[in-house]
This record gives structure tokens, sequence and C-alpha cells, in this order.
């Protein structure tokens, strides 16, 4: 990567490799801008656009990036190419260094507006697991698993940004040796650590998007945890699935990491036993090596290894539009629980605490088989660079509060 004339750090935590796209405010007044993040700055795209007469001065001027979402990848690639050069090239700095904000003064909001919402579950060691604690003694994966991407519609009203407190979830439950359901707040409240994809350009109703598709329709990657209740969710969910268990929130990071900036961090998945149906084939790979860390009240509980997930994003993509669904632009879709062969590596309490029985013991002394009132899960990532680089995705965080 080429030296920035804004003192850069190469550890440093958003650097040239990364310039991530986000959504900020300073100030009392509210008024959202498009930004990215760089080094310990935050850059105001619009007014940089601006500053430098760049074409795309309207879009990156927008409160939010829904227009450079529906822009397209060759816009995409244009905007990425300038912000490089802005930051890069001397003959720019006097134009782009007003716009930039100290990171540390800004409020960072939800970065799109959100449309439909899918969820995948697509980790082998994940649903492998899931299927020893409650099918014992039984294959742990279902007979359709490695012949699709399962997941299913969420609810993308509750897509939250990081930060948000979420309330704990209140509804029925129903444990083995109760007579009958009760009603109240949720018991075995958990967390699931992934990695969130939204769509930029859209796809008709009645088309499919083939899996060499994805990096023409997918804009960037993000931190996401889908927030679940284990007890809701066991009493409802046959025959038609999540429901409750899964609706009351979902938080995702502030920071959308462009695809273009993973090309490094690209991998062969793992291999598919048996061969997929030929419309989740592809030419190239789309495996991804990102590093998740998983901290619960400060202290790091897991290191889910994404590059360890069976289905891609790219397959995912192939397989949630193979019946003519429709993609619009803010589409997110989530790859599922992220988990490791290791123990360390589970991306869930459920599977950290093996559903309760093998509790978590922190450093601070306490324990934990799920979350408390008061607890906080903060999720952050990297990947791979070019030239030895790091890429970083910042952080998903969120703190239980009391039921209502």
């Amino acid at each position: 990567m080429p030296d920035s004339w804004i003192d850069l750090p190469r550890d440093a935590e958003f650097g040239l490799a990364t310039l991530p796209y986000g959504v900020f405010s300073t100030g009392g007044d509210g008024a959202t801008r498009v930004g990215t993040a760089v080094g310990a700055h935050v850059l105001d795209l619009g007014a940089a656009a601006r500053a430098t007469g760049s074409p795309h001065a309207d879009l990156l001027g927008a409160p939010n990036l829904d227009a450079l979402l529906a822009a397209g990848r060759p816009v995409w690639d244009r905007v990425r190419a300038d912000l490089v050069e802005w930051l890069t090239d001397p003959a720019h700095e006097a134009a782009v260094r007003p716009h930039l904000v100290d990171r540390d003064a800004v409020r960072l909001h939800l970065p799109f507006t959100v449309a439909d919402y899918v969820d995948f579950y697509a980790s082998e060691h994940h649903a492998a697991n899931v299927g020893r604690m409650f099918r014992p003694g039984q294959e742990p994966l279902t007979p359709n698993w490695k012949h699709l991407p399962i997941g299913y519609h969420g609810r993308s009203g509750t897509i939250v940004a990081s930060g948000t407190d979420i309330v704990r979830p209140t509804g029925q439950r129903k444990s083995p040796d109760d007579p009958a359901p009760v009603f109240g707040p949720s018991v075995r409240l958990d967390i699931e650590a992934e990695v969130g994809f939204v769509v930029g350009t859209p796809a008709p109703m009645g088309g499919r998007v083939a899996v060499d598709g994805f990096p023409d329709h997918v804009f960037g990657v993000f931190l996401l945890n889908d927030w679940s209740s284990r007890d809701l969710q066991a009493w409802e969910y046959v025959p038609l699935g999540p429901f409750l268990g899964k609706s009351f929130a979902t938080s995702v990071s502030p920071w959308i990491v462009p695809l273009a900036a993973l090309e490094s961090a690209r991998v062969e998945q793992p291999a598919q036993d048996p061969e997929p149906l030929p419309y989740l084939r592809g030419s190239a790979p789309w495996g991804l090596d990102l590093r998740l860390e998983v901290r619960l009240n400060g202290h790091p509980v897991s290191r889910p290894p994404f590059s360890q997930m069976y289905w891609t994003a790219a397959q995912q993509l192939a397989h949630m539009t193979v019946n003519g669904a429709s993609l619009r632009t803010g589409d997110v879709y989530a790859s599922g629980t992220v988990s490791g062969p290791e123990p360390g590596q589970r991306g869930s309490l459920l599977e950290l605490s093996w559903s309760g029985k093998e509790p978590l013991r922190l450093p601070d002394g306490t324990e934990r088989s799920f979350l408390e009132d008061g607890d906080e899960v903060v999720i952050t990532a990297t990947a791979p660079g070019p030239d030895g680089t790091v890429v970083h995705f910042g952080e998903v965080t969120g703190r239980i509060l009391p039921a209502v």
C-alpha cells in the first residue's frame, strides 16, 4: 500500500488497507454524514468529494450509504480508488485535511436502510454441536445440511447499530420438566457471533444470481450479533422455525468493510462432500480468512475462525435467489454462528457452556452459562490485507438490560 500524508502507524486499526464506510454525526443537530474511518479520524466523504471536485459528491454527500450501495460495482471501485488517492497524494492534502474529524468525537449510526434480512446456518462445527446437544445418539447434521445452505428470514426492523442496549426478551418457554408452558423473561439468553453482508446492486424478482455474481451485488462485510433466546426458541421452533426467540434484536457493527478490501483474505473453503448441485458451484474461491474474537464483560471467551465456514457467502446468495426471490439495495444476510473445531472457537454460549452443563468460568471468578442482566458482549475481527497489512472490522457491542 502507498504511504499516506496522514500519520498512520502500520498497525493502525483502520489503515489504508481497510477504509471502511460508515455514517456519523457530530454536535447536537444529529445530522448524519457518510464517512470513512482512517486511523484515529473519520473523513467526511461528502465534504472531501466537494473539495476535490469529485463527480460522486452527491452520492457521498447523502445522509447514509443507500445511494452509494445502489450505484454498483464500477462506482464502488472508482470511489475507493479516489479515496486512496486523496489520502496518499500530497497534492490533495490541503483540500482533504480540513474534513478529517477526530474519531473519538463522532457518534456512529446504522449505516444504511435495512431492507430484508436472512440468517444462515453455515458452520458445520456449530450445526454439529447443536445436533449433538439436542439429538444425542442421532446424526448431528440433518439430511439436507450438506446439500443446501439452510437459512430463515428474520426481522429487519429490529436490526440495530452497535452500542444499542438489548432488552431481555419475554415470551413462552417450556422445559422438559414443566407440565405446561410458562410466560416470562428468557432465562437462556445467548449470542451468535456472525459475519454480515449487505447487498448493493438489486436483482429483479424471477431472476437469480449465480455464485460468480456475488462481487457484483454485495457491497461489503460487517460484524453481526444475532441475539438469541434459546428457551423461547426451543418451545416455538417446531414446525416453522425461528420466531420470537430471534426477532427481538440483531446488532451490527457501524463500519462496512468493502469487498474490495478482502482480496488478500480470500481462501478456499473446506472441502464439500457431496459436491453441491451446479447452481452452488463457482469458478473462484470465496472463503474468507476472518478471525473473530468474542469478549464477555471484557474477558475473551472465544476466537472463532470464519475460514472454517462450510458454505460461503457467494453460495448463500446464489441459494437465496435461485427460486426467483428478488434482491433489494440494503438487503442483509448473515453467515450464521461462526464456530471452529476447538472448544475455544465456539461462537455461542450455548456451545461454550454445552447447553449450561459446563458453565464458563471467567477470570473475575464469575460463571456464565447464558447472559445475565448487565452483561456486555463485544465482537471484533481482523483479516489479512495486502503486503502484510491487517484489515480491521471494528466491533459490534451490546449490553443486556432487564426485561420490561
